[in-house]
């Protein structure tokens, strides 16, 4: 990795201004970082008037060193954006939340104090959280979006909170630059619209100026933000943490959340219909499995490196927009965590709960990571703003389970009833007053800091289009379509032709052929210039660890197939299916044009679990369609009926028929493939019901 040093001034928009990155602007030239239609400019200031000079970095105590308190202009930006809302969430609104436990497998007493690292065998309760983050709390599940995953650890030390997201990189560099990003994503100001997406000019007008988004940009575009369940999504923490021993010595950490039934995305069709069939299909999916016992598990892994191996890497491992790939540095399995309660009541827990990176134990500590740096900050004042109080540590979910004590006092709500005179430390008016614990409190990783104090970004942070090829050139061929596919649709929103040839002037630099996939599919006349590099790209080696579809658990656990019947159906075919989707792990639900169910061929009366109109094909994994040959005709003449084989043929699941589900798919005009199988076949029809039939996809849609 190249050594941090400062950058040199750059002319900007005719001013003079500190540069990052040895000198390149936030768009790569000087001068555009404003891209507009024209106009004069007013200067950028604070609330009080102070001009900006730069609002691209917050300040350091050098290029890579930690922000410092001392900045007042990120203070002010950052609180104002954290108390823009209320008493919502600004970002992570919609959200789903459990509780279970963490269990420590394997001991890291080498690199960390911290007993719930070290302490193998012990079960730590946990509190989950997991979100969208553009869409408000109303906004529906399954939007293309960054999922947060967030857990509170109730440890015998004190509260852990290890708040990341299902991808392991962010969009933005700097922790000033986050209300810019959120403002941009969000529905425009002026319209109102579009919630929870980011196919509109706003956000791809910021992030064509952002180069150093487009790791994150390929990240969001993939099948990633179209989680199947979010019982089959991975977490990050993201940011690279310390962990410290007992003789003080650090270790650098990146924490991995694994799902136990593997990672499933949907279909972009899929996802669009599953909105409107179920706004709240994640949050029914999770609290269905949980009451079923079919608790999920995530196992927790590591990274481990040290300073000196972090020095050599071909990147910086502070800056956000950047992964260690699991190549590089594998990844050490240490736990497993069990979501086995869902909450008792939804505001008190799932909407009061409030995280804070900041909440840590003795043993962990923080690295430079200058966005994780701001959010240390933010987190805790966008709690204050949220819960309207300082005491919010005080509402159950957010109590830890453990012993605390100190000498706040008073304040709104406050629950607490202090007893004694003395409120400070130190006191030698009190013998059972809380005292600093030098032997076993928390320390802070003694480290060494030097440089030039200033607005700057390290050299170290110049390559903004290395990873973003690695994780594009990592992909399977279908999810190469996918992204590709992903940024015609997103790009074909935005109005300004501007914005969509600079968003194909940074692929470019990605890879030439996604460049010309995405310019063909908007129909541009001519291939836009390249984008400007501030560093060289890299021809990384491939890292099939971050493919969805080449690592999928080939797997029926944690799924579930519908079984579409009408009156006449043969009930003894149903059963025989039903019993071995069943022993196969996954769940069944039967589906009739009425909730009432229907009649069997044999007179009697199946129950259905759902309706034919209400319950579509897509919220299901697999299907089979066992109709007679009366009710095949019957349900021809129910468009529902038809989408529902349609849907389920065109989102490439397995289909088990019998000669009824035949005569229904010839009437939708559905062609078999190996994966229409008869239904008889129940072997067949679950080895095709544990993936999707990849090859059909060609068949039934246009891909960039």
């Amino acid at each position: 990795m190249k050594k941090a040093t400062a950058g040199r001034k750059v002319e900007r928009d005719g001013a003079n201004a500190e540069g990052r990155v040895g000198g390149d602007a936030l768009a790569g030239n000087a001068g555009e970082l404003h891209q507009t239609t024209g106009g004069e400019h007013p200067p950028l200031t604070t609330n009080q008037g102070l001009p900006l000079s730069d609002n691209q970095n917050s300040l350091r105590g050098s290029p890579r060193g930690p922000t410092l308190l001392e900045d007042f202009i990120l203070r002010e930006k950052i609180t104002h954006f954290d108390h823009e809302r209320i008493p919502e969430r600004i970002v992570h609104a919609r959200a789903s939340a459990a509780h279970g436990f963490f269990e420590l497998t394997r001991s890291l007493a080498k690199y960390t104090t911290a007993t719930v690292l070290t302490e193998v065998g012990a079960k730590t309760p946990v509190f989950t959280r997991i979100s969208t983050v553009a869409g408000g709390a109303g906004s529906v599940d399954t939007p293309r979006d960054v999922r947060g995953f967030a857990v509170k650890f109730y440890t015998k030390e004190g509260n852990w909170d290890l708040v990341g997201n299902n991808v392991p990189v962010f969009f933005i560099q700097d922790a000033i630059k986050f209300p810019d990003l959120i403002h941009a994503v969000k529905m425009e100001p002026d319209r109102g619209f579009p919630q929870s997406a980011t196919a509109h000019d706003t956000f791809w007008d910021f992030i064509s100026l952002t180069p150093e988004a487009m790791h994150m940009v390929m990240w969001i575009m993939s099948d990633r933000t179209l989680p199947r369940s979010l019982r089959m999504i991975e977490g990050f923490g993201v940011h690279s943490f310390r962990l410290v021993n007992a003789a003080g010595d650090a270790t650098f950490v990146k924490f991995h959340w694994r799902p136990k039934l593997g990672l499933q995305s949907t279909i972009w069709d899929e996802t669009v219909k599953l909105a409107g069939a179920d706004p709240d299909y994640h949050r029914r999916d999770l609290f269905e499995a949980i009451t079923a016992g079919n608790f999920p598990e995530w196992e927790l892994s590591v990274q481990l490196f040290t300073k000196e191996e972090a020095e050599a890497f071909p990147f910086d491992h502070l800056d956000a927009t950047k992964l260690v790939p699991e190549e590089l540095v594998p990844l050490q399995v240490i736990g497993r965590m069990v979501l086995d309660r869902w909450p008792d009541n939804f505001f008190a827990e799932t909407e009061q709960v409030a995280y804070c990176p900041s909440h840590l134990v003795p043993g962990i500590d923080f690295s430079n990571d200058p966005l994780l740096q701001g959010r240390l900050f933010s987190y805790l004042d966008t709690q204050l703003s949220r819960l309207g109080t300082a005491n919010f540590h005080q509402i159950p979910i957010n109590r830890p389970k453990c012993p605390f004590a100190n000498h706040q006092r008073d304040g709104h709500m406050q629950i607490a009833v202090p007893r004694g005179r003395v409120a400070y430390e130190p006191n030698s008016l009190s013998t059972d007053s809380p005292r600093e614990a030098p032997s076993q409190g928390f320390r802070t990783a003694p480290l060494k800091e030097s440089g030039e104090k200033g607005r700057i970004r390290a050299e170290s942070f110049a390559d903004h289009y290395s990873q973003a090829r690695l994780f594009y050139m990592s992909q399977t061929s279908h999810e190469q379509a996918h992204i590709a596919s992903a940024l015609v649709f997103e790009l074909s929103k935005v109005e300004h032709l501007h914005v969509r040839e600079a968003m194909v002037g940074h692929l470019r630099r990605v890879d030439e052929a996604l460049a010309k996939r995405v310019a063909g599919g908007l129909a541009l006349e001519k291939m836009p210039a390249p984008a400007h590099a501030a560093a060289p790209v890299q021809n990384m080696a491939p890292s099939p660890a971050l493919q969805i579809i080449g690592k999928m658990k080939v797997t029926l656990e944690g799924r579930c197939v519908g079984i579409l019947i009408a009156d006449g159906s043969d009930g003894e075919a149903v059963n025989a299916l039903k019993k071995a989707v069943l022993a196969a792990g996954a769940d069944v639900k039967v589906v009739a044009p009425k909730v009432g169910g229907a009649k069997l061929a044999d007179g009697a009366t199946m129950s259905a679990d759902g309706q034919l109109a209400g319950t579509p094909s897509v919220v299901f994994d697999a299907v089979a369609v066992i109709v007679s040959e009366a009710g095949a005709h019957a349900l021809a003449k129910e468009s529902a009926a038809i989408d529902f084989v349609r849907d389920a043929f065109g989102h490439l699941k397995a289909i088990a028929v019998d000669a009824g589900g035949r005569l229904l798919l010839e009437h939708a005009r559905v062609e078999g493939d190996a994966g229409v199988v008869d239904v008889g076949d129940r072997k067949g029809f679950l080895s095709a019901a544990k993936t999707r039939q990849w090859a059909r996809e060609a068949q039934v849609r246009t891909l960039a």
